[in-house]
């Protein structure tokens, strides 16, 4: 085995290759902001102004990044979370600038409610048989309306995360009948209830002011119920599937790449956040740990991934040439 370990031969035998068109950036858009605000439980990540998001997506295309993932933190929150399909929304606004100052770049958007919900669930909440919880037929509605904006205001993918039955067909029959049959779905299709979200909550203020999402997400225990839940979104129409969390849940990669979509894979804010505290520590090799773990979620299956270290390995893949 070692005759194929050489330096010289590695290069040429190499099973998986890791490409900046593999990447997307995650952004964070705080309509309040004036400059960007450091996120405390992600160091080196930011919460960008609208004003300034059109550069920053153009630095991240110079680097070779060509795509990004927009999640928006509104000034005005309430139950029924009116201001993720209002025109003038934050999203909405920043899809506009992005797609002016930088048209090149692919931009996807979350669609989910959480971060314009005044309770901090993806939808419509109510009484169901355990008490207050999101309740699901009446949310479709909502997500659609969202997509909708996000897609006028000129999404090229619209990303719903919310884990709602039935989500990806409704999303799908709003955008036909508006107009927008070449809007794709990158569907949340397997997202599981993890605890790696914790710096995400805090970076989009988008935690929970009640109970859990344990209701509409995946217990980390179930395989069967994960690949279902992609075969599902698949059958609705998605063009995208995606998993969520990455890193723990490459099993799943695997197994939801045999449908036969191109798939994603989201690298967390909970992975982030250990490894770069564990770089800033000097406990391992920042740079060592990254590209190993993103070329594991190709080995595993993934087209694309999602990571908050897309910039910072465009430029290792640079160094690699």
């Amino acid at each position: 085995m070692r005759r194929l370990r050489g330096r010289l031969i590695q290069p040429f035998v190499k099973e998986h290759h890791l490409r900046k068109t593999d990447l997307v950036m995650p952004l964070f858009i705080d309509e309040i902001a004036e400059r960007p605000t450091p996120i405390p439980t992600m160091p080196g990540q930011f919460r960008y102004p609208l004003a300034g998001i059109g550069p920053v997506v153009r630095q991240l295309q110079e680097r070779g990044i060509g795509a990004v993932l927009l999640f928006g933190i509104p000034i005005r929150k309430d139950p029924e979370g009116t201001e993720a399909y209002n025109p003038r929304g934050v999203i909405q606004l920043a899809v506009q600038r992005v797609k002016s100052e930088a048209p090149g770049v692919l931009v996807i958007t979350d669609v989910c409610a959480c971060e314009y919900t005044s309770h901090g669930h993806c939808g419509i909440i109510g009484e169901g048989p355990t008490g207050m919880d999101l309740r699901n037929d009446p949310s479709l509605e909502l997500i659609a309306k969202i997509a909708v904006s996000h897609a006028r205001a000129g999404a090229d993918l619209v990303a719903p995360s919310c884990m709602l039955d039935g989500m990806v067909a409704a999303i799908r029959t709003a955008l036909d009948d508006e107009g927008f049959q070449e809007t794709g779905i990158m569907s949340y299709s397997t997202k599981f209830a993890s605890g790696l979200y914790g710096p995400f909550r805090e970076a989009a203020d988008s935690g929970c002011g009640f109970g859990d999402r344990s209701t509409y997400q995946i217990h980390p225990a179930n395989s069967r119920e994960a690949l279902r839940e992609s075969e599902i979104d698949a059958r609705e129409g998605a063009d995208i599937l995606m998993v969520k969390p990455g890193g723990f849940y490459l099993d799943i990669v695997s197994s939801v790449r045999a449908l036969g979509l191109p798939v994603a894979v989201y690298q967390v804010s909970g992975e982030y956040a250990m490894i770069r505290a564990a770089a800033m520590n000097e406990w391992i090799d920042e740079k060592t740990v990254v590209m190993e773990s993103l070329i594991c979620a190709k080995r595993a299956g993934a087209d694309l991934i999602i990571t908050y270290y897309a910039a910072d390995a465009a430029g290792w893949l640079d160094e690699e040439q």
